[in-house]
């Protein structure tokens, strides 16, 4: 298995060859370390790395927080902070950021060592692990809207309250709205049904926990044409059995 590739961001010439010296017994890869945020945010878009480790107070123009924020915004890179200031006002600019983690520098041995060995290698392999998590949902996610989007039938999805959250091509195709347009509408304004199970959800008046089978339903698109759909509405139910959504697949 690769070892993980870390920048560390460090200012202070010892506390940096320190940190990399205890990364490297820990395992880890230290790919470069850089003393301002502006060689920060130049190495990240050259290197790469996994994960940076970033002081907050730094020489030059760009403190870590801004380095941080160009580095988890441009690249995707996740940042712990390693600082000595904990003060509210700095940790208040630093959760902006949307740090993996925040490490504070010091203590009795700050002399001779930085960090706590113990409490960065878990915040490190936390932070690794979450975000890998991360890249592998965001990826599932684009998989699973190639695919919604591109089916034959038409596809809205709602939430609860009937408010449409999602609409492919082929939904916009029959309904004449765009998703654009549809999204945060009641399912009933989008479809505007006439007859069938859809034309019973005005009155809430069908079971919001079961299949309903959809056939010769008459709705009327955006231009007030009628049309006639076949299809089903299918609850979406969390862990406890609670109906959080619909699903409504059709066709003409």
């Amino acid at each position: 298995m690769s070892r993980a590739k870390i920048m560390v961001v460090e200012d202070e010439m010892i506390t940096a060859e320190d940190m990399k010296d205890g990364l490297e017994e820990l395992g880890y890869n230290v790919i470069a370390v850089v003393s301002t945020g502006e060689e920060a945010v130049k190495l990240a878009e050259e290197m790469s790395p996994d994960l940076v480790l970033m002081d907050i107070m730094l020489a030059g123009k760009m403190d870590g927080i801004e380095a941080a924020e160009n580095i988890r915004g441009r690249f995707g890179i996740p940042v712990i902070y390693l600082t000595a200031y904990s003060d509210e006002n700095t940790v208040a600019r630093a959760k902006i950021t949307e740090p993996s983690g925040y490490i504070i520098k010091g203590g009795v041995d700050y002399l001779n060592k930085p960090f706590e060995e113990g409490e960065l290698h878990t915040a490190i392999e936390i932070t690794l692990y979450k975000h890998k998590m991360e890249l592998r949902l965001r990826e599932n996610q684009r998989w699973l809207a190639a695919v919604l989007k591109n089916i034959s039938e038409a596809l809205i999805v709602t939430g609860s309250n009937r408010q449409i959250k999602f609409m492919n091509y082929m939904a916009e195709e029959i309904t004449g709205w765009l998703q654009e347009d549809a999204l945060g509408n009641d399912l009933i304004e989008v479809l505007n049904p006439l007859s069938g199970q859809l034309a019973l959800l005005k009155m809430d008046d069908v079971s919001m926990a079961r299949k309903v089978e959809l056939s010769k339903e008459i709705i009327r698109d955006k231009e007030n044409n009628r049309i006639t759909i076949h299809g089903s509405m299918s609850p979406i139910k969390n862990e406890k059995g609670d109906v959080e959504g619909w699903v409504i697949v059709f066709r003409q």
